[in-house]
């Protein structure tokens, strides 16, 4: 969630941002719930001062004029009840809208309409040259015996299959690898995470309400199965405030991901690409806002 003082203080620059994503927030009515916002919290200010004077004067009143000094504060106390309830709804509704706002580019990101105005940020080694035509992995995966798909959708529908021996151990070596690799030589801290959390920590890291759509949820508990690890790590230290000396902080997760894919049929739902569930070993940096842009690269 972006900061209000930011939309506050520069709303057409957070509009104009935005636009460059080709897409439009409540950037108006945020402003004017955060005006009215701050309106009857200034109001109630001076409303509370004019009744802990008033409580004075009853308490120094004499016999006569005390119940009509009383039937003034009762007045008083019902307006300052009815601001606090339109203070919490005004809270409530600027709140929900605020989630609704993306995250804004920084100012160097390309501007493009779709995939044909991506820039190449970075090549590395060379690209791989064959003398025939390449397989695809479902392809090369069942002719291996690695890869089940048709057992897989027969036990837990589409979406679903099976890996096999080395298709098994593959994805069990690749996990250790990658979490051996950032914990040995990258300085990360290794975190088992769980797998299912509260709606809260899904608007901690902007999945809901944006995402709701696309997360499994167990209603009976309110619990949510997470879409990444990024999830539970990032929510580690929500609510706390982290020290400077103590940063930056990294950490890498291992879990499974669990996301109901809603896209088109064709090529880019074949295969392993697309499943329900997935492994994802996830790279987490808490660092100070002066040197995020030094260690995005040193992620990379």
């Amino acid at each position: 969630m972006l900061d209000i003082r930011l939309i506050r203080e520069d709303p057409e620059g957070v509009k104009a941002a935005i636009a460059t994503l080709f897409m439009e927030a409540p950037i108006d009515e945020i402003v004017a719930l955060d005006v009215r916002r701050r309106e009857i919290l200034t109001e109630v200010e001076g409303l509370k001062a004019e009744r802990n004077e008033g409580s004075k004067a009853v308490a120094n009143a004499t016999a006569e004029a005390r119940p009509e000094l009383i039937a003034a504060m009762r007045e008083l106390g019902d307006r300052i009840a009815a601001l606090d309830e339109e203070s919490r709804t005004t809270e409530t509704e600027l709140n929900e809208l605020m989630l609704t706002v993306p995250n804004l580019p920084l100012p160097e990101v390309p501007v493009a309409a779709d995939e044909s105005g991506n820039v190449v940020y970075a090549e590395w080694g060379e690209k791989r040259q064959f003398a025939f035509t390449p397989k695809p992995h479902w392809e090369l995966g069942e002719a291996l015996d690695i890869i089940d798909f048709e057992r897989g959708v027969k036990v837990a529908g589409t979406r679903f299959y099976y890996l096999k021996g080395d298709g098994a151990r593959l994805q069990r070596a690749l996990i250790a690898w990658m979490l051996d690799l950032h914990t040995q030589s990258h300085g990360y801290q290794e975190l088992m995470v769980p797998y299912m959390v509260p709606a809260q920590a899904l608007y901690g890291t902007g999945n809901l309400p944006k995402f709701g759509a696309v997360l499994f949820h167990d209603a009976e508990e309110d619990r949510w199965m997470i879409p990444t690890a990024e999830v539970p790590v990032t929510n580690m230290y929500r609510d706390e405030i982290l020290e400077e000396a103590d940063l930056p902080r990294y950490h890498v997760a291992y879990s499974p991901c669990f996301r109901r894919e809603q896209i088109s049929a064709g090529r880019d739902v074949r295969g392993i690409k697309r499943g329900y569930q997935f492994d994802k070993v996830e790279m987490v940096k808490f660092v100070h806002p002066d040197t995020s842009k030094e260690e995005h690269k040193k992620l990379i």
